[in-house]
């Protein structure tokens, strides 16, 4: 066996006719296949710094008869990677192929299985399905491992070939298997084929769930099959509390294990598991265990560190009590990444309480003085959401957001500003008092969001602010050049001071400029709108007018800030994945990805059962429509109402001639999608909606002005029809 780094000097650019060369000469005198070994690895040392060596596909596949299971290895790398391009050339290794299939080593056959598996093509996989049905049944264990492997992969090239042989059956026995790494594999494999949107349904019952948990604990070395193994337990749907519970008892102890991976799953399938158990004093001592291991995670790297605290920061939300005395682990060191402070800051909000709030305040306080400014940011607007969420550090947090305030640096105020608008909403008519200190920093407000804020505050509290015309009519100088944002903000504060201040001369010619300047000389159709809204109800009744502008708001809270609890528990279930970091489910983001949704059964408990959402059906894609008939033919001598369905075609009859009654070819269109269609797409479809039923655009007649040539025309009765738009607004 080589050393590593011993093999380094094979990595040099080579030339197709040189290896040849040097594979012919090896024929002759190479007693110990050392030549011929060396040759072998430059061609692979060139394959992986992707150079292509498919030329010598004839001459390297005739080292398959070397009997040296390290040339052999070398070989078949070649073959994964070059076999499918050559499916002209293939069939001359398939003999090669059945003889290591029944070779007296393992290795060997393992080796090649696990190679023909790879090449999708016909040829292979026909002489695939029989040599891999005798080693699903192998008396060797690794031969058993590699061949479930290689299920799946057949399942991928050819799933019918792979259900007509009964391979997923065989898959479904090799998880009763008495070696726990071969369980693993198949639960791997079987795992695969059921994420397929055309797979078959994977399920476990109590039988096999116990079984596999006996697995977890032999392949105590084997750690992606630890893995496979406890992702598929989300596969089981308990029938009873007691069956969630014996299981969330056997597999906590998995919590300790020093991967990751595997601390991340577990925690993934107690959570799930939670949702079906009754037992309160269980489920609080799951969830005290569950905090060590994810603290424990953020001792490694900034990648692990970051991908752990995604994941903490949807835990949280659902179960807060698994870190609710670990605020300060969370707490940002100097040398963290810009992305791993701002993930623990976030997490550090999510656990604020009264109770340490004045620890988390003093932290933030410390972050908002670093040079970072996104950080600084990010802290600034956490002390006003930490005044909003936890009413008793309120004052606390509005003296620091003052004293941030004094420094003057832009930033910094900018974003003091924000917050201090949402926390006067949250607590009405208590911070009032700072508001003059806000005006006189007026002036370094030039980002849209804190401008528009601050507009907000003297239009809000114009009759609290002596010179809240001054301010505003300084403000309205740059109306036309500033953003969408700021122009409603100046608009409405405009209409709150007239109402404030209706006898002032001031107030009256502000709002009438821009009450003139948002109908006239504004593009924006929002703005526009509610310029002349605003208009009409001051020149009908202004006092309703003030009623409405001037109505109580609703106070802020931090609900918004929670994720939905029915769309938290279907997160939960990709922990440990790439949607916990996106904080999106995988289908969203990935094509052709299935989603997971939790099961009802009797055992799940009723807060869970309430925020249910069920896995919309799976739609497989359809095959082309093809419309029986020919179409008319697009001409200019034709009629209009020939003209509403153009069919490109060559040489075909001539179009039939022009009719009052309705044309053919809309009932054959409907006929032909409805053959097209899936059978679960009948559940959407409105009753009674067969060929021959109405047009669901029946009610656009006239909307394209004189084009009535081509208008639809309703092929159904009004009742009917309005259903079907019913149907489809909802």
């Amino acid at each position: 066996m080589s050393t590593p780094g011993q093999d380094a000097k094979f990595f040099q650019r080579g030339k197709i006719e040189e290896f040849r060369a040097d594979l012919h000469a090896a024929e002759a005198k190479d007693k110990k296949f050392v030549k011929r070994k060396t040759v072998l690895k430059k061609i692979v040392a060139n394959i992986t710094m992707g150079n292509d060596m498919s030329p010598l596909f004839t001459d390297v596949v005739q080292c398959l008869g070397t009997p040296l299971l390290e040339i052999k290895k070398m070989v078949y790398l070649f073959l994964i990677s070059y076999g499918r391009s050559k499916p002209d050339l293939i069939h001359l290794v398939i003999p090669n192929f059945l003889q290591d299939c029944n070779d007296r080593n393992p290795l060997i056959r393992a080796l090649a299985i696990r190679t023909m598996s790879y090449i999708a093509i016909p040829v292979v996989t026909d002489a695939l399905s029989e040599n891999l049905r005798h080693c699903l049944r192998d008396r060797d264990a690794y031969v058993r491992k590699t061949a479930a492997i290689c299920v799946a992969k057949l399942y991928n090239a050819d799933p019918r070939k792979a259900e007509k042989n009964g391979f997923v059956e065989m898959l479904r026995d090799l998880m009763l298997d008495s070696n726990a790494t071969v369980v693993a594999n198949a639960v791997a494999a079987l795992s695969e084929i059921g994420d397929r949107l055309d797979g078959v349904i994977f399920k476990l019952n109590l039988t096999t769930a116990n079984r596999l948990l006996a697995a977890l604990t032999e392949s105590s070395e084997n750690r992606w099959g630890q893995i496979y193994i406890l992702d598929s337990l989300l596969r089981f749907v308990p029938e009873r509390h007691a069956d969630a519970e014996a299981m969330a008892e056997r597999i906590i102890s998995q919590l300790q294990h020093a991967n990751s991976a595997v601390v991340l799953t577990t925690i993934k399938v107690l959570l799930y598991l939670m949702n079906y158990m009754e037992n309160r004093r269980l489920i609080d001592s799951c969830c005290k265990k569950m905090g060590p291991p994810l603290v424990a995670l953020l001792s490694s790297g900034p990648e692990v560190q970051y991908v752990a605290l995604r994941n903490i920061l949807l835990i949280i939300q659902r179960r807060p009590a698994v870190l609710k005395n670990d605020v300060k682990v969370f707490f940002c060191k100097y040398n963290d990444p810009i992305y791993v402070k701002l993930a623990k800051l976030e997490i550090m909000y999510r656990l604020a309480r009264a109770e340490n709030a004045p620890e988390v305040l003093a932290e933030l306080q410390e972050y908002a003085t670093e040079v970072d400014i996104d950080f600084v940011r990010k802290a600034v607007r956490s002390i006003g959401r930490l005044a909003i969420k936890v009413e008793v550090a309120a004052d606390q947090c509005i003296k620091a957001l003052l004293s941030l305030i004094e420094t003057n640096v832009t930033y910094v105020v900018q974003e003091a500003v924000i917050v201090i608008k949402d926390v006067f909403r949250r607590y009405p008519g208590k911070y009032e008092g700072i508001i003059p200190t806000l005006c006189e920093h007026i002036d370094s407000l030039d980002e849209p969001e804190s401008k528009a804020a601050m507009v907000w505050i003297i239009g809000q509290f114009a009759n609290r602010i002596d010179n809240a015309d001054e301010l505003l009519d300084v403000l309205l100088d740059t109306f036309l050049e500033e953003s969408v944002e700021v122009q409603l903000a100046l608009l409405t504060a405009s209409v709150k001071l007239f109402i404030y201040k209706s006898s002032a001369e001031r107030a009256k010619t502000l709002v009438h400029k821009v009450l003139k300047w948002a109908t006239e000389e504004v593009d924006n159709p929002d703005l526009r709108d509610r310029g002349f809204m605003y208009w009409r109800m001051l020149a009908i009744n202004p006092t309703v007018a003030g009623e409405i502008v001037l109505a109580d708001k609703p106070a802020i809270t931090t609900d918004s800030d929670r994720m939905d609890r029915g769309a938290l528990d279907q997160l939960l279930l990709h922990t440990g994945t790439l949607g916990s970091i996106y904080h999106k489910n995988p289908e969203t983001f990935i094509r052709n990805a299935t989603g997971k949704a939790l099961v009802d059964s009797p055992a799940l408990n009723p807060h869970s059962r309430a925020v249910l959402i069920p896995l919309a059906p799976v739609r497989l894609p359809q095959p082309a429509i093809s419309v029986p008939g020919p179409g008319p033919v697009e001409s200019h001598s034709a009629s209009a109402s020939d003209n509403l369905v153009s069919v490109d075609k060559e040489d075909g009859p001539p179009p039939p001639p022009p009719s009052s009654k309705p044309a053919p070819s809309a009932n054959a269109e409907n006929a032909g999608y409805a053959e097209a269609e899936d059978v679960d797409a009948d559940e959407d479809m409105p009753p009674n909606n067969k060929a021959g039923s109405n047009d669901p655009y029946s009610n656009l007649d006239g909307a394209f002005g004189n084009y009535l040539a081509d208008a639809p025309r309703p092929m159904g009765d009004a009742n009917r029809r309005r259903q079907y738009e019913d149907d489809l607004l909802i």
